[in-house]
């Protein structure tokens, strides 16, 4: 595997405000940028190219840590101002990518919530969410939070292909059942749902069927979106592990989305699933706050937070590309690279 540069930078703000009336939250927060988990559909890639960066290899393998994240938003939630509204963690990229081990971030990014009663709400598939079970237990007997784990299949040798530096997906479902247990309202991500990959109805069975044993709370869905960025590397993904389907998808994503009739079939056969296994919200396909809005916010988010990282480059310079290296803008004829 290659080697992860980790570039520590200053943050002069960390809450930044999401628009868009249907999201059950107003802001988000995001300790890091890049993400060595490496998912081949990550909406967040795109936004690598804001900061002129490879939103494949070079996402995968540069981390930014804002190592002053924490008391930073500590003097954020302290203004008279702060109403205490929910916040989402980690809508750009991992909170509990490995990095977290050593910065510990995320952990106090959790403790300023707890301790300035602000409610929140984070999506991971890193078991080292279990670490933190102290916090997100005191969170959830005071202002409230919910922990989303991503789980697209339960196939290891798939989730090694779209997924490869992720723990296997039975280990989530371990630690989505731990904090269960521990009282604290923790659901599944079956998303995205990716077509001829997952979109099966063995798949999703088996995924809705898991996340009721292992006692998730609630469950929603997004289907696969390819934009820019994230679709060159999506390409490459399918011309190298499965060339079969590149005439699927030449069908399906002449644009970044599926078809609404796909869409909608899935949409329909999730929630029949839900219902057949005992989910509360089985009669809504996709729940508002769930992946296809922590995604939007993700994408809206990330955007902002790549004019912050480069409004502080002078002071806390990361490293460039090389006079003369390849750079990666948006091309007109990107959405043709299937």
């Amino acid at each position: 595997m290659p080697a992860v540069k980790v570039v520590e930078m200053q943050s002069k703000s960390l809450l930044n405000r999401v628009h868009g009336s249907y999201l059950p939250f107003r802001w988000s927060v995001n300790p890091y940028r890049g993400c060595v988990h490496a998912c081949v559909y990550c909406y967040a890639r795109r936004y690598h190219e804001y900061l002129d960066m490879d939103p494949g290899a070079g996402f995968e393998r540069q981390v930014f840590v804002k190592v002053n994240a924490v008391a930073v938003l500590r003097r954020e939630l302290a203004r008279p101002g702060w109403r205490r509204e929910n916040v989402a963690i980690g809508t750009a990229v991992d909170a509990y990518q490995p990095v977290e081990g050593k910065y510990r971030l995320t952990r106090g990014i959790l403790e300023a919530f707890a301790d300035f009663h602000t409610p929140c709400n984070l999506m991971t598939k890193n078991t080292m969410v279990v670490r933190d079970v102290d916090v997100l237990r005191a969170l959830a007997q005071g202002p409230g939070v919910k922990v989303g784990f991503s789980v697209t299949t339960l196939d290891p040798e798939l989730a090694r292909r779209i997924e490869p530096d992720t723990p296997p997906p039975h280990q989530r479902l371990k630690a989505l059942e731990r904090l269960a247990a521990a009282g604290i309202h923790a659901g599944v991500l079956l998303a995205p749902v990716l077509p001829g990959l997952n979109d099966d109805d063995a798949s999703l069975r088996a995924v809705v069927r898991a996340a009721a044993d292992h006692g998730a709370r609630f469950l929603t869905s997004g289907v696969l979106r390819l934009q820019d960025g994230v679709r060159s590397v999506y390409g490459d993904f399918l011309r190298r592990d499965a060339p079969g389907l590149l005439p699927l998808y030449r069908r399906l994503y002449p644009g970044p989305y599926a078809p609404r009739g796909y869409q909608d079939r899935i949409y329909a056969r999730i929630a029949e699933l839900k219902e057949l296994y005992g989910f509360a919200d089985a009669s809504r396909p996709l729940a508002a706050g769930g992946a296809a809005g922590a995604a939007e916010a993700g994408r809206r988010g990330a955007a902002a937070e790549a004019g912050k990282i480069r409004a502080t480059r002078e002071t806390n310079p990361a490293p460039t590309a090389a006079a003369g290296a390849k750079r990666f803008p948006v091309l007109p004829g990107q959405l043709t690279l299937f």
